[in-house]
């Protein structure tokens, strides 16, 4: 994926071609809630930014329509946006909890649940196997 952000907007587009895979601007529109229903104009310039973004590709066109597909999924978009919270906080893991700790965002009664985790973990290496 470029480098460029993804608006909630956007996302929220990218959300429904996870969810329908293959679709054209019609069947992203037509999945959309009703009372987040916009104009078709506007969902088919949120795909077209998408895929300038390197989030959708263009897989074929079946008449006048194009049809897209996601090219990252839910973990890589996920991946990337905690790349970015980190890199607010110069990288570091640290500084990013302890901000959320002060902000009241999470407890220590949440740390400590993560820290458990992490102890449960202790045997496996960062990418899931066994050391």
């Amino acid at each position: 994926m470029k480098e460029s952000r993804i608006s909630k907007a956007e996302v929220r587009i990218l959300e429904q071609f996870w969810k329908l895979g293959i679709a054209s601007v019609r069947e992203v529109l037509d999945s959309l809630p009703e009372d987040e229903r916009v104009a078709y104009t506007t969902v088919q310039t949120l795909v077209y930014r998408l895929e300038e973004k390197g989030a959708l590709i263009k897989v074929r066109k079946i008449g006048n329509a194009q049809l897209f597909q996601p090219a990252i999924n839910q973990t890589q978009y996920r991946n990337r946006i905690i790349r970015d919270l980190l890199d607010l906080f110069g990288g570091s893991p640290r500084l990013l909890v302890s901000n959320l700790l002060e902000n009241g965002e999470i407890t220590l009664r949440d740390l400590k649940a993560l820290q458990a985790a992490a102890d449960g973990n202790n045997g496996r290496s960062r990418g899931g196997k066994h050391a």
